[in-house]
C-alpha cells in the first residue's frame, strides 16, 4: 500500500468572507509536492486595522516550502481571490495558471508590484490540462458576477477532487458562461472523491435568481427617476454594468463611467472579447453638459471605500460632478459584512443633500454571485463525491454548509485556515495545524501581526500619545526640566489645568526625588517616567495613552 498521502490546508477564506487561499499537496508525508489555488486579499476597516490598504494572507508555512511547489491556480479575477499575487509571488516564485480574462488581471497584479507578467500563464478550460507534479488541473466554466470564473478539477493518483471556486446557478449570466448541468455531470460521472465547495450563501433557503432577472425592474426605476441617476455596483460585475448602461440608453440618458476600477474592468472585457456590445458611453468632461436628467453616472465605491468615487459624491464633489436634490443614487449590490458603516455613511450623507438612496432591500437590484441552498444541493448531486469539504464562507456558513451534506449521506467537515486535513482515506482526517495569519499592507511595506505595528497604532487610536524629552549632563544630573508633549489627548485635566504642564510638574518633582542610580540607568530612568507619565494621565483623563520617553545623555568628548 501506498504511503503517500492527498492533503487540503486553507492559508486564508475558510473561516471568512474573502483572502482566499487553499492549498492542495500529494505525496510522502512532509514530502508532499503542492499546488496553491487562489491568493487574494480582505479589506482592512478603521476600527481593527487603521491605516492598513490591505490584507494578505500570511503564507510564511507555504513559503518555507516554496521549493515543494508546483503551481499556482487562479479561479477567477476578484480581489479576494487575485489581489496579493503581486505582492506575494516573490515568495512563491512558481508559475501562475488562469483563463484569460482573469490571466489578464493577474499579470496586471504582477506588473504593479514589478513582477514580470510572463510568469502567468493563460490556459482554456477543460479539456486542456496542466500538468502540476502528481496533478493534473483542468479549468470548468461557472457562471458568477464577473467574466470567466472557473472551478477546477485536480486529479491526483489518490482521486479526483473539484474545487467549485465561487459560482452560481444561472443559465442566463449576461456575459460570461452559464451554468452548465450537463457538464458538471459528466465531470461527476467521471468519479469525484472529494468536492471543496463554496459556502457563501448556505443560509438562503430560495434558489438564486439570474443576473438578467434584473433589467426590467433597473429600467422601470431609472424612467421613475426625474432627476440625474447615479448606480454603483461591483467594479467587477460587468454583465451588471452592461444592465444598468442599457437602462439609462433605453431611458434617454447619456451614461458616463467613473472610477479607474470600473474602466480597467470594461476595458479588460472588451480586450478579451467577452463585452463586444457595451453602450456607448461619454467622458466626465462630456457629461458635465448634460442635462441632469439626460444624465446616468455608474460609478465605483459601492462597499463605502472612502477614496471612491461613491464616497467623494457624498462628501461634495467628484471629476466635476456633484448630487442635488430630486436625484437618485443606486447600490446595485450587497454590502459585505463588516463594510456596513461606510455604506451606511454614505447613504445618510447623500440623503441630507436631498438624494433618494436605493439599496437592495427589496431584492429587485441585485443578485448574488454565490450559490443558495438548493443551489449548493444541484451541485452536491452532480458531483456525486461522498465527502465535501466547505470552504469560502464564515465558520457559520461552513458549518451550516457540512451539516447540508452530512444530512444527505455525505462525509464532511469544517476546515478552517491553518487546519490540514488528510483526504486520502473515505473521511477526511485532521492530522495537523499550521501556522496561519495576517499580512498587513501598510503604505508600500508588508507588516505581519505579531510587528506590533497594528497593535500600537489602535492603542494610540484608542488612548492618544504622549512623548517625554529628558537631557542628562556628563555628571548623570537633568540639565533643565523635562518637557511633555501629547497628541489625541484632551487638553486640560479634571481640574482645568493644561495636562502638559501638570506632566511637567509631575516629572520635575520626581526627578528631583530620583536617586543617582536610577538617573545614571536609561531603563530605570525610561521606566519610571514612564510610570509618573502614565499615572497622570489616569488621574487627569482616565486614559491609558502609549508613552514614548526619550532620555539624551551628553557625553565628555
Amino acid at each position: 500500500m501506498s504511503s503517500d498521502r492527498l492533503i487540503y490546508v486553507p492559508l486564508g477564506g475558510a473561516g471568512e468572507v474573502g483572502m482566499n487561499a487553499y492549498v492542495f499537496g500529494y505525496g510522502p508525508k512532509g514530502r508532499e509536492r503542492l499546488i496553491l489555488v487562489d491568493l487574494g486579499v480582505t479589506f482592512p476597516d478603521m476600527d481593527s486595522t487603521p491605516g492598513v490598504d490591505l490584507i494578505l494572507p500570511d503564507i510564511g508555512w507555504l513559503a518555507d516550502r516554496a521549493d515543494r511547489l508546483e503551481a499556482i491556480f487562479i479561479t477567477h479575477a476578484h480581489e479576494d481571490h487575485v489581489g496579493a499575487l503581486g505582492h506575494l509571488w516573490p515568495r512563491l516564485k512558481a508559475p501562475v495558471y488562469a483563463r484569460n480574462f482573469t490571466a489578464r488581471i493577474a499579470r496586471n497584479k504582477m506588473v504593479e508590484q514589478g513582477q514580470e507578467g510572463a510568469q502567468v500563464k493563460t490556459v482554456g478550460k477543460l479539456p486542456e490540462t496542466i500538468e502540476a507534479g502528481p496533478f493534473r488541473v483542468q479549468f470548468f466554466p461557472v457562471s458568477h458576477s464577473l467574466p470567466e470564473a472557473s472551478g477546477l478539477v485536480i486529479d491526483t493518483p489518490a482521486g479526483r477532487v473539484v474545487h467549485t471556486g465561487d459560482f452560481k446557478v444561472d443559465k442566463t449570466p449576461g456575459v460570461g458562461e452559464p451554468f452548465d448541468p450537463e457538464m458538471l455531470g459528466a465531470i461527476g460521472a467521471d468519479g469525484v472523491k472529494v468536492l471543496v465547495c463554496d459556502s457563501t450563501n448556505v443560509h438562503q433557503p430560495d434558489p438564486g435568481r439570474s443576473e438578467l432577472s434584473l433589467a426590467p425592474a433597473l429600467s422601470e426605476l431609472v424612467a421613475n427617476t426625474r432627476g440625474m441617476v447615479v448606480a454603483t455596483t461591483f467594479a467587477s460585475n460587468v454583465a451588471r454594468l452592461r444592465t444598468l448602461a442599457n437602462a439609462g440608453v433605453e431611458n434617454g440618458r447619456s451614461v458616463c463611467v467613473m472610477g479607474r476600477a470600473m474602466l480597467r474592468m470594461i476595458d479588460t472585457a472588451q480586450e478579451a472579447g467577452l463585452l463586444t456590445d457595451f453602450p456607448p458611453t461619454i467622458n466626465p468632461e462630456e457629461a458635465k453638459s448634460v442635462p441632469r436628467e439626460n444624465l446616468m453616472l455608474l460609478v465605483t465605491g459601492s462597499q463605502g471605500e472612502r477614496r471612491a468615487a461613491s464616497a467623494q459624491l457624498s462628501r461634495g464633489t467628484y471629476m466635476g460632478m456633484n448630487m442635488k436634490e430630486g436625484d437618485l443614487f443606486l447600490f446595485s449590490s450587497m454590502t459585505i459584512p463588516g463594510n456596513e458603516r461606510g455604506v451606511i455613511h454614505i447613504a445618510n450623507a447623500l440623503s441630507e443633500m436631498g438624494v433618494d438612496v436605493v439599496d437592495n432591500a427589496s431584492r429587485k437590484y441585485h443578485v448574488s454571485g454565490h450559490p443558495n441552498r438548493p443551489d449548493l444541493e444541484e451541485m452536491h448531486r452532480l458531483m456525486g463525491a461522498p465527502v465535501m469539504i466547505p470552504m469560502h464562507g464564515d465558520h457559520r456558513m461552513l458549518r451550516e454548509h457540512a451539516r447540508l451534506a452530512i444530512t444527505s449521506g455525505v462525509r464532511s467537515a469544517v476546515v478552517t485556515n491553518g487546519t490540514m486535513v488528510d483526504l486520502t482515506g473515505a473521511a477526511p482526517q485532521v492530522v495537523d495545524e499550521v501556522p496561519t495569519g495576517r499580512l498587513y499592507l501598510d503604505g508600500n511595506r508588508l507588516v505581519g501581526a505579531m510587528d506590533g505595528v497594528i497593535r500600537d497604532r489602535i492603542r494610540m487610536a484608542l488612548g492618544g500619545h504622549v512623548l517625554v524629552t529628558l537631557i542628562v549632563d556628563e555628571a548623570g544630573s537633568p540639565l533643565g526640566e523635562a518637557w511633555a508633549e501629547t497628541m489625541g489627548l484632551a487638553e486640560n485635566g479634571r481640574g482645568g489645568r493644561s495636562v502638559i504642564d501638570t506632566l511637567e510638574d509631575e516629572i520635575a518633582d520626581f526627578l528631583e526625588r530620583a536617586d543617582r542610580k536610577t538617573l545614571g540607568d536609561d531603563d530605570k530612568l525610561n521606566d519610571a517616567l514612564r510610570r509618573v507619565a502614565r499615572q497622570v494621565c489616569m488621574e487627569e483623563l482616565g486614559k491609558r495613552p502609549e508613552i514614548t520617553v526619550v532620555v539624551s545623555r551628553l557625553m565628555d568628548n
